[in-house]
């Protein structure tokens, strides 16, 4: 064989060959650069905190140093050690009245290899997910599972979340639909009255399906402890006890604690789901470390410590997304091409910077989302998410921002230098 044939044959698989890397850390890398070469930019992008701002709490640092010095640090149980499946279990009842005993809750290193676990144990090539746009991974996550993709473009008026009416049309053949809420990126809830329509679907497809293989409902919650203001969080299995036994539902201490690093995440649901979900993970071994297994079983059973460090993060983040909704709102009352929606959890807002199709100062036609990026990167100073990101069009005009690195000094200047880039519009 010629060397010019050998360099064209493929190297990696086709999966790997076609998988799309994040476009999140992409943007997040290229402001990262700027920085490094002294570019004073605000960066908000990585739905990440910044431990100088939200320390880890206390009583969870303590705990984990602990574990270690205890000795903790040889294998833990496949599906996550006993006490600390005895903790959520204890954890989700009295702050959910979720009923689920240790046996149908799986421990894992974050509740990404959750999510992965769901859809491999749950969707067979070639079926159908069902998810909403914009939303986090879904899109690479099916792709994984060599799935087919249902997007379902959502708008502002309805917060970005899908209605039950959205999602009829796509059950048919469907493994799974797949929801988040509080919603990566945009930071709103689902309603009372919207997820229990979207559960009575469910319900009634799985009527429909009797002798058949059921319709899933992955629930990701991972937020739910940050709901904002006079939001409320509802769950399906709360709402309609039938869907019990199509919901699997995914949580840890990642965002609640602000402990993004630590890597404990659980799932909890159907007794045969999880048994699968389990075994899939062992062959991939995505632990959470034992140590800090050992550390947030203890720390979940301080019932005050818990609800101070939940309601002190609630507190920081509701100021700073306030600030920042205020300013944007003040920014469109004047007539900037601007808007946002206000957040109802998470840590995250939504805001529509509408540019696209303008030509810069520079001469510069702003063709898409993208092209609006880096313009406020390069003219705001400021590093913002686009939609398209989370698998909308590069068309959208709408971005998140990300408040988990956020000193609430800094909003006043993130406002002006936005006031001051987007002058040379008017």
């Amino acid at each position: 064989m010629s060397e010019s044939i050998a360099q064209q044959a493929p190297s990696v698989s086709d999966l790997a060959e076609n998988l799309v890397g994040s476009e999140i850390i992409k943007i997040a890398g290229e402001i990262n650069a700027l920085i490094a070469q002294g570019e004073p930019i605000t960066n908000l992008t990585i739905g990440d905190f910044n431990p100088d701002i939200y320390p880890l709490p206390k009583g969870l640092l303590n705990e984990i140093v602990a574990a270690y010095e205890a000795g903790h640090t040889n294998y833990p149980q496949a599906n996550g050690m006993e006490v600390l499946r005895e903790a959520v279990s204890g954890y989700i009842s009295a702050r959910q009245g979720l009923k689920y005993s240790k046996d149908d809750v799986l421990i894992s290193g974050g509740a990404r290899p959750l999510i992965y676990a769901t859809y491999r144990a749950l969707v067979n090539e070639g079926e159908k997910v069902v998810f909403p746009i914009p939303s986090w991974n879904n899109n690479h996550y099916t792709y994984l599972s060599f799935a087919k993709p249902v997007e379902i473009e959502c708008t502002a008026e309805n917060k970005f979340l899908p209605t039950a009416d959205d999602i009829r049309p796509h059950l048919e053949g469907a493994a799974l639909v797949a929801l988040c809420s509080p919603l990566n990126p945009t930071g709103t809830s689902f309603s009372k009255k919207t997820l229990e329509e979207i559960c009575d679907l469910v319900i009634a497809e799985n009527k429909r399906r009797i002798g058949q293989k059921p319709l899933y409902l992955l629930y990701d919650q991972i937020y739910w402890a940050l709901t904002l203001g006079k939001s409320k969080h509802y769950d399906p299995v709360s709402l309609r006890p039938e869907m019990r036994e199509y919901t699997v539902y995914i949580d840890g201490i990642s965002k609640a604690f602000a402990a993004t690093g630590v890597r404990v995440g659980w799932a909890f649901g159907p007794t045969k789901v999880l048994a699968k979900m389990r075994a899939l993970l062992s062959h991939v071994g995505a632990w959470s470390p034992k140590p800090e297994q050992i550390a947030t079983a203890a720390f979940l059973k301080q019932e005050n410590a818990v609800e101070a460090t939940i309601a002190k993060h609630r507190d920081m983040i509701s100021e700073r997304v306030n600030k920042l909704y205020n300013g944007f709102s003040a920014l469109r009352e004047v007539g900037y091409p601007v808007d946002a929606i206000q957040a109802e959890g998470a840590m995250y807002l939504t805001v529509k910077i509408d540019l696209i199709g303008k030509t810069t100062a520079a001469g510069d036609l702003l063709k898409d989302a993208e092209d609006v990026t880096m313009f406020l990167i390069k003219e705001a100073k400021v590093g913002f998410v686009p939609f398209y990101c989370f698998g909308a069009s590069r068309q959208s005009p709408w971005f998140r921002i990300s408040v988990g690195t956020l000193r609430i000094e800094a909003i006043g200047g993130v406002i002006d230098n936005l006031r001051t880039a987007l002058n040379q519009f008017k």
